[in-house]
């Protein structure tokens, strides 16, 4: 029955998502996290953070991932082909559209539109991602300085220098984590 359940769940998300995997990541939070409670926000941010790492496209580790936590081997391919599976047949039915028809103007108009709401989301699950790296917190709290995290904000400020200055993303993921672990023991 799980299996199924994270089939359907994640089959809804690939349907509504549009703008790849950082804009699936709100949309898959609420399923994981505050639907089902499949999983806590540290273990959804857990699991973010590791299909930044591994190959391939962010929406889809992530629901591996999120699957695997589940329920296992089978979640985990459950829940992938859950993702992907809606994704598949609405890429190629979009595709023959676009190719066919993608010189209209009434197309350009509608993907002009889906640009600054797809940017919406990716902004959404920024903001949660900041707030508990650094705040610690999973809501604006009343007062910020009660929960901050310098050790959070310092690797936050170091990796966003790092990404500008055009290092590798691999890098600057050694370095936070090896940044974390540091701090994580002297302070």
């Amino acid at each position: 029955m799980i299996y199924l359940q994270l089939f359907f769940e994640f089959a809804k998300i690939s349907l509504v998502c549009v703008g790849g995997g950082y804009a699936s990541m709100p949309l898959i939070q609420a399923v994981v996290v505050d639907n089902y409670h499949w999983l806590t926000l540290p273990e959804f941010i857990d699991v973010f953070t590791i299909s930044q790492m591994t190959p391939g496209p962010i929406g889809i580790n992530a629901a591996t991932f999120a699957g695997m936590k589940t329920a296992g081997i089978g979640g985990a391919i459950s829940a992938t082909m859950g993702f992907v599976t809606p994704s598949l047949f609405l890429c190629i039915f979009l595709a023959k559209i676009i190719f066919k028809y993608g010189e209209l103007g009434a197309i350009q108009g509608i993907l002009n539109g889906l640009r600054p709401a797809v940017m919406a989301l990716i902004a959404a699950a920024c903001i949660s991602f900041v707030l508990l790296a650094v705040w610690n917190v999973e809501e604006i709290p009343q007062n910020f300085s009660d929960t901050f995290d310098l050790k959070g904000a310092i690797i936050l400020i170091g990796a966003l220098i790092a990404v500008r200055m055009k290092i590798s993303v691999i890098k600057v993921l050694i370095a936070a984590g090896a940044a974390g672990l540091i701090l994580g023991q002297i302070w």
